[in-house]
């Protein structure tokens, strides 16, 4: 099953590092978060990845043309240009297809694009900013149980304000950044199945929105379930997100499901 992972935005929220780079390719760690991802789906046996490119796409192209020299020990010998890299690189099974979808395009289109790569009955699709613990087997079970169009990882993330428990005018509990509970809806944390079938749904129309459109009218015909994701999900929409991730990725990556 092939992945699409959408890397054409422009991360605007995230200015201070996306104004020279594309969003996937902003580091924790050390590596740009996109391998992060895409080493997440291969920890499942996913390795087989379509990424839909826009703004900033050359930087992505360029990261994965010499893939081998980013990641591994090389010689290079002045007199010959002759490289030699030195030991097997464990992400070499991974089989990467580099797709121009337009710098402005929307989701939609981009993942309508993209998707002429696509041979199965299913694949999966990605946003090139979050990491998360999925169990992507679960994921993709539950989707074929459910034998619905679409699937959406729906995940409960942590707040971003403290929250207060008041009586009348005065606060009687001060909560730091709670954590969604199950009484509250999940939001739409990425981490799709979907059927094939699901492209015949996207306009052919730079214009198209993956949510807006798609989606809607998949919903319209009950053909999009929902997965509860409940364990830890994060996002990297801003510059404070970035140093949160790096810092975990430090002292406890919880994304990080491979050895």
């Amino acid at each position: 099953m092939k992945t699409i992972i959408l890397c054409g935005g422009m991360g605007t929220r995230l200015r201070e590092e996306t104004e020279y780079k594309p969003k996937p390719m902003v580091q924790i760690g050390g590596k740009p978060i996109l391998w992060h991802i895409m080493k997440h789906y291969a920890h499942f046996g996913f390795n087989e990845f379509i990424l839909a490119l826009g703004y900033k796409g050359d930087a992505i192209r360029e990261y994965f043309l010499n893939f081998n020299s980013y990641n591994q020990d090389f010689t290079v010998d002045l007199s010959n240009g002759k490289i030699d890299v030195h030991g097997q690189h464990h992400d070499t099974n991974w089989k990467v297809t580099l797709v121009e979808t337009g710098e402005s395009s929307m989701t939609g289109y981009r993942t309508k694009l993209a998707g002429k790569y696509i041979e199965d009955d299913y694949f999966m699709l990605t946003y090139g900013d979050a990491v998360a613990d999925v169990n992507l087997h679960q994921l993709v079970d539950y989707a074929k149980q459910q034998d619905t169009i679409g699937t959406v990882t729906g995940v409960y993330p942590a707040s971003k304000f403290g929250e207060m428990v008041t009586n009348g005018n005065q606060v009687s509990q001060f909560k730091q950044k709670l954590r969604e509970t199950e009484d509250k809806e999940p939001i739409n944390g990425g981490y799709f199945v979907f059927k094939k079938e699901f492209l015949d749904y996207i306009p052919n129309d730079p214009g198209a929105d993956l949510e807006l459109e798609a989606f809607d009218a998949i919903v319209k015909q009950n053909q999009l379930a929902v997965y509860r994701h409940k364990g830890f999900w994060q996002c990297m929409d801003t510059f404070r997100d970035n140093q949160m991730l790096n810092k975990m990725w430090i002292e406890d990556p919880r994304w990080k499901l491979w050895e």
